[in-house]
């Protein structure tokens, strides 16, 4: 176990080291801003490796969503066996290569990092180095202080109020980001479908209430570490999915009928004008300046030749 895991170990912990001999000079090498900082830093490493397996799952969420009427038949015509639909259905996924369990792939991706952070993280709070986290690095992160809380405690570990204080708003800051995502994506990123005996459907409400709930329970045992590194993925994600919903929006989503709504409203805007931009061929500003030469132009008096 330990030949699969020490380079998951030696890779969080070396980010996380790096990142820190970075910071040391701006913020002071024991400071709590220093290592949150670099926790950060390796959220952010870790989410743009994953932008590809984030492009698969908007894929596969707008694949699901062209299948809808081929879904709807299958469960129309198999509603008598459950079975013979589940068989349907997985061909039908097959089939056109998608995959209803996409959503999860990105949650799925971070779990061994989650859990090579989490070991390394209790390994400070127990004086226990892995990786690169050893000797000074490790009694540093041990006395680093994350708004009065060492950044290696847990809520249930540790007696502190303060500790208690920092996780709890961690942990319903994590749960409350996770939950907002979930709704932007389901209120805003997917299009209005029967409720009734819709799998999509059901499975992005199951995670919407089910994912918050689990980090809320989990959460507790924690270290202020890792709450820090989900809290700040879980923004990135919110980021990264309105950044989608606003300028790529899943065809048949409110927030695509918004955008489409936005673009007809522009094309009507740009005919007017352009209508009233050419009058027999020349622009506004010539046309005007020669109605102007027109309507302010007097007749010259004819001269009467002298005989």
């Amino acid at each position: 176990m330990g030949a699969i895991l020490n380079p998951l170990y030696n890779l969080v912990s070396g980010v996380i080291v790096l990142i820190h001999k970075a910071l040391t000079p701006v913020f002071g090498k024991d400071s709590g801003v220093t290592w949150a900082l670099s926790i950060m830093g390796l959220v952010v490493l870790i989410r743009i490796v994953l932008i590809p397996l984030f492009v698969k799952q908007i894929k596969s969420q707008r694949a699901l969503t062209a299948l809808q009427p081929q879904m709807k038949a299958i469960q129309a015509k198999y509603k008598d066996d459950r079975q013979k639909q589940s068989e349907e259905m997985m061909k039908l996924y097959k089939e056109h290569k998608t995959n209803p369990l996409a959503s999860c792939f990105p949650i799925l991706a971070q779990a061994p990092i989650f859990f090579a952070l989490f070991t390394v993280l209790n390994g400070i709070a127990k004086d226990v180095p892995h990786g690169y986290l050893k000797g000074e690095y490790l009694t540093s992160a041990a006395q680093a202080k994350f708004f009065g809380a060492s950044i290696s405690e847990t809520f249930l570990g540790s007696s502190d109020t303060t500790v208690k204080i920092v996780t709890v708003a961690l942990i319903f800051i994590m749960s409350a980001t996770t939950f907002t995502t979930q709704r932007q994506l389901m209120v805003k990123g997917m299009p209005k479908m029967d409720s009734s005996n819709n799998m999509m459907l059901q499975q992005q409400k199951i995670m919407l209430y089910v994912f918050p709930l689990i980090f809320a329970i989990s959460g507790v045992n924690f270290p202020v570490g890792v709450l820090i590194y989900w809290s700040t993925t879980n923004f990135w994600t919110w980021g990264q999915q309105f950044y989608v919903i606003k300028r790529n929006p899943t065809p048949g989503s409110p927030a695509y009928e918004e955008l489409q709504h936005k673009k007809a409203h522009k094309a009507k805007q740009d005919s007017k004008n352009s209508s009233g931009s050419v009058i027999d061929g020349t622009n506004p500003e010539e046309a005007n300046e020669l109605n102007g030469e027109v309507k302010g132009q007097r007749k010259q008096p004819k001269k009467k030749k002298k005989r």
